[in-house]
């Protein structure tokens, strides 16, 4: 059931999704989309929060040290949104 939602959604969409959470947990304006977590003063509670809300929502997991790997909101939405990709396309590629 994940992957089928997975495939159906478009990567943009996805880094859309990732962006919306970071919003919503880290109470960022839109006019700060090109900042850092650390520039946003995030810390490690948020950073759980928006791992957890990734993986409950998207079904990707995300080990929380990538957040701290990539902590600029882009880089990571798409390491995100790769990562579901490549989720979706497994089931596909068992079953060839």
């Amino acid at each position: 059931m994940e992957s089928n939602r997975l495939r159906e959604a478009a990567l943009p969409d996805i880094e859309r999704w990732v962006e919306e959470i970071w919003r919503e947990i880290l109470r960022m304006p839109a006019a700060l989309e090109n900042a850092t977590f650390f520039e946003l003063e995030g810390q490690s509670i948020s950073a759980v929060r928006i791992t957890a809300r990734i993986e409950d929502e998207l079904g990707v997991p995300v080990d929380l040290g990538e957040l701290f790997e990539d902590p600029d909101l882009r880089t990571f939405a798409r390491s995100v949104a790769a990562r579901a990709a490549s989720l979706a396309e497994a089931p596909e590629a068992a079953a060839s």
